[in-house]
């Protein structure tokens, strides 16, 4: 059976977007450290990657990995898959009823400056583009700390998600990984994941690149939208192989040999030559091998 191998790609992405790279911005881990992953924390990861054969020399355990993307100092991936909505929606209610309340008042000094106030809890809502739909589509711009955002300007808010779009290099061209994005229930990768199977039967470091997917909030005009910004980062896979051993024994693969001290030694009377068990019927032969018989 396959074994399944999990990579995270943690993106501070305020920075990312600010020094236009990804270099210094990104931090890789895998769940494979104890078994000779390096880089584990950096953008410099090289996934270990154990590979295993039988005595003909065939492949006997592949490998399979999945990337996981994630943002640095945005709104963690736990939230309901609402909370967005819902937190605009409650804006929305808010401002209704601010608006409610001002249309009451006989003595309103400055109705243009209250007005304002209410435009400010309204908040910002994010244009759709043809390169923004999904998620991203006229969502409100959400602060890190759930609230929404009236000041786009501060650069204090969450933003998206990362996105890989693509996998490719040296692993992917000599053929030692095969990665394809799938569709998938699960809602914290919007459906989608990326995931490879690796031919574990050649031993060697091999690098592979990431392109990944950002996006920088501008506006243009009265309008605010997401802007896609596209970045690349490397990262490296290390094959070991080693024949497949039995993890009971420590050697070869094979029966397990039987004990002849202990608990095991109550059951031997019943492998002794001429023994049997209760209501069992004897033909007069026994089977080779068994105690007392020369072999």
């Amino acid at each position: 059976m396959a074994q399944q191998l999990a990579i995270i790609v943690l993106v501070d992405i305020g920075n990312a977007l600010e020094a236009n790279s990804l270099r210094d911005n990104v931090y890789l881990f895998d769940n494979m450290k104890l078994h000779g992953s390096e880089g584990q924390g950096t953008g410099d990861l090289v996934t270990a990657i154990h590979g295993a054969y039988w005595r003909d020399g065939s492949q006997a355990t592949e490998q399979v990995l999945n990337w996981l993307p994630y943002s640095l100092g945005s709104l963690p991936p736990t939230v309901p898959r609402g909370y967005e909505s819902e937190r605009a929606r409650q804006s929305d209610v808010r401002a209704l009823e601010e608006l409610d309340a001002l249309t009451v008042k006989p003595d309103a000094h400055d109705p243009a400056a209250e007005l304002s106030e209410i435009r400010k809890a309204v908040g910002t809502r994010v244009k759709t583009t043809r390169r923004t739909k999904g998620r991203l589509s006229g969502q409100k711009v959400i602060g890190l700390t759930g609230e929404i955002v009236t000041d786009t300007s501060a650069g204090t808010y969450s933003y998206p998600a990362p996105v890989i779009t693509d996998i490719y290099g040296q692993a992917v061209d000599e053929k030692i990984m095969y990665p394809a994005e799938y569709g998938s229930p699960d809602l914290v990768t919007d459906g989608w994941y990326w995931s490879a199977t690796v031919d574990s039967s050649r031993p060697g470091t091999y690098s592979y690149s990431m392109r990944i997917q950002l996006h920088r909030l501008v506006r243009r005009g009265s309008e605010a939208l997401w802007e896609p910004v596209n970045l690349t980062c490397e990262s490296a896979l290390k094959v070991t192989s080693e024949p497949k051993f039995n993890g009971f024994t420590g050697s070869g693969m094979g029966l397990l040999p039987i004990g002849s001290s202990g608990s095991s030694s109550q059951g031997a009377e019943y492998f002794q030559q001429g023994s049997q068990q209760p209501g069992a019927q004897s033909f007069g032969t026994q089977q080779p091998g068994f105690a007392g018989e020369e072999r």
